[in-house]
């Protein structure tokens, strides 16, 4: 099933509330929170007490990205502001398996992020374990960059693996979606999409939802 999850890093933060509703109304699935630490990434985003802010203006799924070095210190913090899934970069942790299992116990969801040039190889042994694997398109720290064209082939390979392991988990892409691509995208095997300023930089944003959830291949 094809799911939306517009990106806030990409919202108007001086009325945040105003475009949450907007995407929630309009029937996006996930909202997806980008947390940047400035050192893991090259751009410094928000903590958890903006996402507990949020937490009380919405019921939208919180799909929380943690784009920060050591994750592991900060998951209760996440998840006690409300996070409904947490990613945890491959690249960001030294115990994935340890960490993954961890954000398992608390109830919520769980997912792996990879960089664009991260190997499919690093998931050979916490597949089992995961709800859903974020695929970055982009190089991950700034919203509004242009999709990786090479990444489609790597999100192919990845949904290959998932079907011939017999799993249930959802392929997660992050960076340069738009309705001009998201077809493209899905027919190669993911099915949640991040859109960030594909969606609230559109001159309307409650249209732009719609037409990703007719555009993409599982819909259209």
């Amino acid at each position: 099933m094809f799911k939306l999850a517009p990106s806030i890093l990409s919202a108007d933060f001086s009325k945040l509330a105003e475009d949450i509703k907007k995407v929630d109304e309009a029937g996006a699935e996930y909202l997806h929170i980008d947390i940047m630490d400035g050192q893991f990434v090259p751009n410094i985003t928000f903590g958890p007490p903006v996402v507990k802010a949020i937490r009380k203006v919405t019921k939208m799924f919180f799909d929380v990205h943690l784009m920060i070095d050591k994750p592991e210190r900060y998951i209760d913090d996440f998840v006690d502001a409300g996070a409904d899934l947490i990613s945890v970069h491959a690249e960001s942790t030294v115990h994935l398996h340890r960490t993954l299992q961890y954000i398992k116990s608390k109830g919520i969801k769980a997912a792996v992020a990879l960089n664009p040039a991260t190997s499919l190889a690093v998931l050979d042994y916490v597949l089992e374990d995961l709800d859903m694997v974020l695929l970055m398109t982009v190089n991950p720290g700034f919203g509004g960059q242009k999709f990786i064209p090479q990444t489609l082939g790597k999100i192919k390979k990845l949904r290959e693996i998932i079907n011939n392991r017999e799993l249930s988990i959802d392929i997660q892409i992050d960076g340069g979606a738009t309705l001009d691509n998201v077809y493209e995208i899905t027919k190669t095997g993911a099915n949640v999409v991040v859109a960030g300023s594909a969606v609230f930089g559109s001159d309307n944003i409650a249209e732009t939802v719609q037409l990703f959830k007719q555009k993409n291949y599982y819909n259209a």
